[in-house]
């Protein structure tokens, strides 16, 4: 009897991209510390990610952070804004705007390393490469760290007044419940008393123009 095997699905690659950003997001969101200071250490960590030393980059972005007492969690998680998939394109436009800056005039594009001639060339022209990364990482990365930190504030606000208001509405529900149980009680107990005496219940009626018979002595 031939029966069909299942194919093993494989998460894509963009699926695992997604949820690995997902997660980091929803990890972001439960940082221990201030808005102010978590959103510090996220513009950190962006402007540092600008800058050409990948590989170094975790270790300058949380010793900065801990350096002015910023959260060195969120700056850890914004330096990886350059990573192996953004570190071309990143690099790339921030040597084109330094080399601009610096007035090179033939910019270095890696399509030109087709011999070894053009390497030993590149390792000729490496501290001006170097240089123009730097500058054009600074002038990039400024503008990207405030607005990270807008973003970053903005975002870790609203998640604890959410987190409040939340709280706010389970403490009112919850006292709702109490008065609630506290009313019913008090009636149970009403209709108890009731049960258990029935002069309570049905009290003897009084003739209002009988006078009040005095207790025999």
């Amino acid at each position: 009897m031939n029966r069909s095997v299942p194919k093993t699905q494989y998460p894509q690659k963009g699926n695992a991209l997604w949820v690995s950003v997902k997660k980091t997001y929803e990890r972001f969101l439960k940082i221990r510390g201030h808005p102010s200071e978590i959103a510090q250490g996220f513009a950190l960590g962006i402007f540092v990610g600008m800058t050409p030393f990948m590989g170094l980059h975790t270790i300058v972005a949380v010793a900065v952070a801990a350096l002015f007492k910023w959260n060195k969690i969120s700056a850890a998680i914004s330096v990886w804004i350059t990573n192996a998939v953004t570190a071309p394109i990143i690099y790339s436009i921030t040597y084109l705007v330094g080399a601009r800056i610096m007035g090179i005039k033939k910019a270095f594009q890696l399509k030109e390393i087709n011999n070894l001639s053009a390497i030993h060339d590149l390792i000729l022209k490496a501290p001006e490469i170097v240089w123009a990364m730097i500058v054009g990482g600074i002038v990039i990365g400024l503008p990207l760290a405030v607005i990270g930190y807008y973003v970053a504030f903005s975002i870790t606000n609203k998640y604890r007044e959410d987190i409040k208001a939340k709280l706010s509405r389970s403490k009112e529900i919850l006292a709702q419940k109490r008065q609630l149980r506290k009313a019913i009680t008090a009636d149970e107990r009403s209709h108890e008393i009731k049960a258990d005496n029935p002069t309570a219940r049905n009290p003897a009626p009084t003739d209002p123009e009988k006078p009040f018979a005095a207790p025999d002595p």
